[in-house]
């Protein structure tokens, strides 16, 4: 059982696949960052200087300021703003995944198949070429 499982996990399709999902999470926590820290500041900003991660509605009757209040005091809370940022941070990803796929694609693209170079006698069905007015085998005249 162990050697088939060692024959399994070594196939390079597994093998591919894992690798793909190690740089794919590691891709993510870039995106997460680069949202959270490059891209959201200057634009909550533009929008009059708020966080976009403390976006809340409160579902309790105390009074909180900020999520780390709520969290610190159990309340519980729909954090509408850090579903913004991973709804952004999955954009990010599908087009960047988009991307790769299409530019894949383009260079697999497959070229037309050539034109036949033989052709097939009527009479005794053997190859010749294309341009033949007269079968070499059988020396019957092509139409």
């Amino acid at each position: 059982m162990f050697k088939e499982f060692r024959e399994f996990a070594m196939r390079g399709s597994v093998l591919d696949m894992a690798v793909g999902i190690i740089i794919g999470a590691a891709f993510g926590k870039i995106v997460t960052s680069f949202v959270n820290d490059i891209l959201m500041p200057p634009v909550g900003k533009l929008l009059g200087g708020f966080d976009f991660s403390n976006l809340f509605i409160n579902l309790s009757d105390k009074a909180v300021t900020t999520l780390a209040e709520a969290k610190a005091a159990g309340i519980a809370t729909i954090n509408y703003g850090l579903f913004l940022n991973t709804l952004i941070d999955f954009t990010i990803v599908a087009a960047a995944v988009f991307i790769l796929v299409r530019q894949i694609n383009r260079l697999k693209k497959e070229e037309p198949a050539a034109a036949p170079a033989t052709k097939e006698c009527p009479y005794c069905l053997n190859a010749i070429p294309v341009n033949a007015t007269r079968c070499g085998h059988c020396t019957s005249e092509l139409k």
